[in-house]
């Protein structure tokens, strides 16, 4: 992995981003930190991806659009169009040609921390569940208990928050992306093998 320059990469991101996103972005960095430090992970890739998971938050969503056509990334009829789905993959493309990073666990985690998907890694899951608690998100259902159970168990943390997800976007009528769903259904059969054997 190229080793970028931490303090120009975050002064670079404060003038791109704006104020609400850069300071989320710090707090998701921090709390990736400590989620990596919880479960063993490399510490130093965990704040970079959380550094770098929402680069492509503040552009323009057709310029979103573009570097991921360019990229030969497939956009599907549900990220068409879509800021808040679109700037993950976008986001991947972005850290790349942009950042250099080259490290494709953490470019995997930046382009699925929206939706997630099955069979992530590790730090991919840290960035999901990390975007989701960090200490700025106070409007998401059960935060208090997500909180405690992302130290203790990140797959119980992970399938909480998507069925919390897909619970709220059903509710308000807005248009669930594929991949969360199959993310939600892939954990939940795998926490219920892990239950059942236990």
């Amino acid at each position: 992995m190229k080793r970028l320059n931490k303090i120009e990469l975050i002064r670079t991101l404060e003038q791109e981003l704006n104020y609400k996103r850069f300071v989320h972005t710090l707090a998701v960095a921090g709390t990736a930190s400590s989620l990596a430090m919880c479960y063993g992970m490399n510490i130093e890739k965990a704040e970079l991806a959380g550094l770098l998971h929402d680069c492509a938050k503040c552009i323009d969503v057709r310029k979103m659009q573009k570097l991921c056509e360019k990229a030969g990334l497939e956009i599907s009829p549900f990220e068409a169009g879509s800021g808040s789905l679109l700037h993950s993959k976008a986001g991947s493309v972005l850290a790349a040609e942009k950042y250099g990073c080259t490290d494709p666990d953490i470019l995997n985690a930046i382009r699925y921390h929206t939706t997630g998907r099955p069979g992530m890694s590790l730090l991919e899951k840290i960035i999901f569940v990390a975007d989701y608690i960090e200490p700025g998100r106070y409007t998401a259902k059960n935060l208090p208990e997500i909180r405690k159970t992302a130290f203790e168990d990140i797959d119980e943390a992970l399938l909480k928050i998507l069925y919390d997800t897909l619970v709220y976007l059903n509710s308000t009528g807005n248009t669930v992306d594929p991949m969360t769903q199959k993310t939600y259904d892939y954990y939940r059969q795998i926490m219920a093998e892990v239950n059942r054997y236990d």
